[in-house]
């Protein structure tokens, strides 16, 4: 991997923000109801014939890395950069102890990981490995039994990834978004620590 993997402050998420977070949508995982439901869900990986670029931090101004501290009680969260040399190659965040999140469910044993990001030029070396490793394994230091991630229908890669990692599909949510993500499915990975 090649890069230092440091903590920061919340002063550095402007710098944390710089590092681009946008994919390319090749594929989709479509979910398909067995017999309504009943017989369980599917997911199927279907490829785009339309290709699009996401960035998330794009999508509001709120969801922007600088904005979170104004929307949630950031003072039990860890932030992480990878860094080669002094440039900033990829970042993590996890959240942990944050009252009006709803994602953490009002448990003490629960951390999320609230973002993960490597620069597009970066990716594919082991990076985003080293950082989720690095996160999961600050939670654990702090007495969570569980880890949790949510990721969308649309970014195939990232659900790949989690699922390398060792996380399991524990939820899919159906029509959570609004517009103009609202064809997106929200799933919802999680890590046993």
């Amino acid at each position: 991997m090649g890069v230092d993997i440091r903590q920061i402050g919340v002063d550095g998420l402007k710098q944390y923000s710089e590092i681009s977070i946008e994919f390319t949508v090749e594929s989709v995982l479509r979910v398909e109801e067995i017999d309504g439901g009943l017989g369980g869900l599917l997911l199927k990986d279907e490829s785009l014939e339309e290709q699009y670029v996401k960035d998330y931090d794009m999508l509001a101004q709120e969801e922007r890395p600088t904005r979170w501290p104004e929307r949630f009680d950031v003072s039990n969260w860890a932030f992480f950069m990878a860094f080669d040399g002094e440039r900033p190659v990829g970042g993590a965040v996890v959240a942990y102890r944050s009252p009006k999140m709803n994602m953490l469910e009002g448990r003490s044993d629960l951390a999320v990981l609230w973002d993960l990001r490597v620069h597009p030029d970066r990716r594919r070396e082991g990076i985003g490995t080293g950082l989720f490793q690095h996160s999961a394994e600050w939670a654990r230091r702090r007495n969570c039994t569980q880890f949790k991630i949510e990721t969308q229908n649309t970014n195939a890669g990232a659900c790949r990834f989690y699922a390398r990692q060792g996380c399991h599909l524990g939820g899919i949510v159906r029509h959570a978004y609004p517009e103009p993500v609202a064809h997106e499915t929200m799933l919802l990975w999680h890590l046993n620590l």
